[in-house]
């Protein structure tokens, strides 16, 4: 499997609360969570690990220039300043073209590696009809959280700004998707259409078969007090 880590935001919400460092670099259980989510993929058997950092991040593509050749596995780094994390999405697609199923998550995603090993591994062994596997969550705490529609056997429906009846799931940040969702993804670029949200849309408007997992309990760091709250759900098993 390979692995793509979307890792060019700003970070402005934790810099105005006084968090120093590039939000890659903050520390959770005292490892960079960048740093934290390359070890889990190295754990899941990663063939290859993208990483899109923007070019303000010279700390960040310099920790991850020194960590390369420590890994088993090639590591690419994409060093451009984009306007959203669609577009970031975008520019570590081309890196994932001819390799099969792909797996790409935001930075600040912060998960259990015993949860999400299962996880990748229910998504290497779908039937080939199956376009995607994305991680799905029970537990909100965003403020805009996606909520994602599925029917009783989990093939996802539609994805909605408000929750509705029946949707018990929102989207955890984790993507997992197969080579035919690069085609729409670039067609939504060219109709310019730049959140994630509404590319997710388009995969289910163009008939990509997409399938929920319940990942179990996933949260975001946003806020310098998510900082503490990650740590105590990793720490708190």
């Amino acid at each position: 499997m390979n692995f793509g880590i979307i890792a060019a935001g700003q970070g402005s919400r934790l810099a105005q609360e006084g968090v120093q460092l590039p939000k890659p670099l903050v520390r959770i259980c005292g490892k960079p969570m960048i740093g934290r989510l390359i070890d889990i993929f190295v754990g899941c058997g990663a063939e290859s690990i993208s990483v899109i950092v923007n070019e303000e991040m010279k700390e960040v593509a310099e920790y991850l220039r020194e960590l390369a050749p420590t890994l088993p596995c090639p590591l690419n780094l994409v060093v451009r300043t984009t306007p959203s994390s669609m577009h970031s999405f975008y520019g570590l697609s081309s890196l994932m073209e001819g390799k099969g199923r792909f797996i790409i998550t935001t930075v600040d995603t912060i998960f259990r590696e015993e949860d999400f090993a299962p996880y990748v591994e229910a998504f290497r062994n779908a039937p080939e009809d199956v376009d995607g596997v994305m991680a799905v969550t029970r537990f909100i705490d965003d403020e805009k959280p996606l909520y994602v529609a599925t029917d009783a056997e989990d093939r996802i429906t539609g994805f909605l700004d408000s929750p509705e009846e029946g949707v018990k799931y929102i989207s955890g940040g984790i993507y997992g998707l197969s080579e035919k969702s690069i085609p729409v993804l670039k067609e939504c670029l060219e109709k310019g259409i730049g959140r994630m949200r509404n590319y997710q849309r388009a995969l289910v408007e163009n008939g990509l078969l997409l399938k929920a997992y319940d990942m179990g309990k996933i949260v975001d760091v946003d806020h310098a007090g998510d900082i503490a709250s990650a740590e105590s759900f990793l720490e708190n098993k």
